[in-house]
This record gives structure tokens, sequence and C-alpha cells, in this order.
């Protein structure tokens, strides 16, 4: 099965570091073409900046960039990137751009203020998994209602629409795998009155975890 994660959305966040200001961004970027585009549309709004260190990764060839942009080899770029290895996650671009304080942070303190910048904007952007899902249909009472909502989220699915009639309609998404197991366990708590109908499947992202803001 198909599954990788990439960010959610956008984010920009700022930290302080000894009257230093780290301006850190995160975009999604599915192709090298658009993770530039996204760094020189950045380095052209923070012109005057002191510098616009920055990193992606592209699913696609397993492409990995990063640029000190002026910092000192291996205290900026490099240490952006690990924040994204971690994670796990891929098609990202990271720019973070620094206004200089007055006060040299030293080697350490680089490399701590870098990676803490694209971390707090990866946190930002929040984190979805792609993945292949199987796109299921239910009817049941609205007394089986919350049960049937409780239960796609314990096998990992996402309720996409609930229709509200003479009973209630629930579209859901469930991971490729667990779809079988899903409509059994269903069927069987159920006695036998709720089917979980597949009706296709789909490529989708799915938020994975939650962004701290929004931008």
């Amino acid at each position: 099965m198909t599954e990788y994660y990439i960010p959610t959305g956008h984010s920009e966040t700022e930290l302080v570091e000894k009257r230093s200001r780290f301006i850190g961004q995160v975009w999604p970027a599915a192709s090298e073409e658009e993770a530039r585009a996204r760094i020189e549309e950045t380095k052209r709004r923070h012109h005057d900046a002191r510098h616009n260190c920055w990193c992606y990764r592209i699913r696609e060839g397993g492409v990995e960039r990063y640029s000190d942009d002026g910092e000192p080899q291996g205290t900026a770029g490099q240490p952006m990137l690990n924040v994204f290895q971690k994670e796990d996650v891929s098609d990202v671009v990271c720019v973070v751009t620094r206004y200089f304080g007055g006060v040299l942070l030293g080697a350490g303190g680089l490399v701590r203020a870098y990676a803490q910048g694209a971390k707090d904007a990866l946190d930002a952007a929040g984190i979805s998994v792609v993945r292949r899902w199987a796109a299921m249909e239910l009817t049941c009472t609205y007394a089986q209602f919350d049960m049937i909502r409780r239960e796609v989220l314990t096998f990992e699915g996402v309720v996409e629409n609930v229709d509200y009639g003479a009973d209630v309609r629930v579209s859901s998404l469930l991971p490729e795998a667990r779809a079988a197991a899903f409509a059994a366990h269903v069927l069987d708590l159920s006695a036998g009155t709720v089917e979980a109908l597949e009706v296709g499947e789909r490529l989708k992202d799915i938020p994975y975890r939650g962004a701290v803001t929004n931008n």
C-alpha cells in the first residue's frame, strides 16, 4: 500500500534568539520547480534579510537539497533538512529567514535556531498522510450512528460525509488494507443490521497531525 507524509499546508512562524529573528516557512511542493519558486519568492520578499536558508525533499526521484545561504557550513540547511528526514515528510520546501540581531550565536546556537525554526514551521503547517483509501458507504439508525463513527476512527478511517434522512447515511474512507476487517467488524457489532459497502478507491491526503496554527 502506498503511504507517505506531506505538509498539510503553508505556515509561517517566528523565533527570536539573542535579538536575531528567525522566520520559518513551510509549503507543500510536488516538484523541484515548485520548491525553487517558493525559495525565490521568499528571497524577494525578505531581500533585506541577512540569510534565507532553505531545504526541500521531493518524493519523486528522492531529491533532497539544502543551502546555508552564507551561514557557516553545516549550521543551517542540513539541520533544517534533518527535521523533515526525522519526521519522514516529503514533497516539502522550507525557508528559514534570519534578520541578524547583532549578537553572534556560534555554530551550536545556529544549528539549534535553524532546526527549531524548521520544526516550528512544520508543526504549524501540520502533517497529512497520503495513502490509498477504500471509499465505503453505510446506512444505520440514529441510535447506531455514534457507534459507527467511533469504529471508523478506531480503524484509522475518516468520516467524509453524513446524510441525515429517515436513517443516517455515512460516507467514509478506510485504509485499503483495513477495509474488509472494518466491514466484518461493523456487521458483527450491529448484529447484521449495518453493512459497509465498498464503492470505490482513492489516493488522497488526510490530516494526520493537526496544525498548531494555520497561516
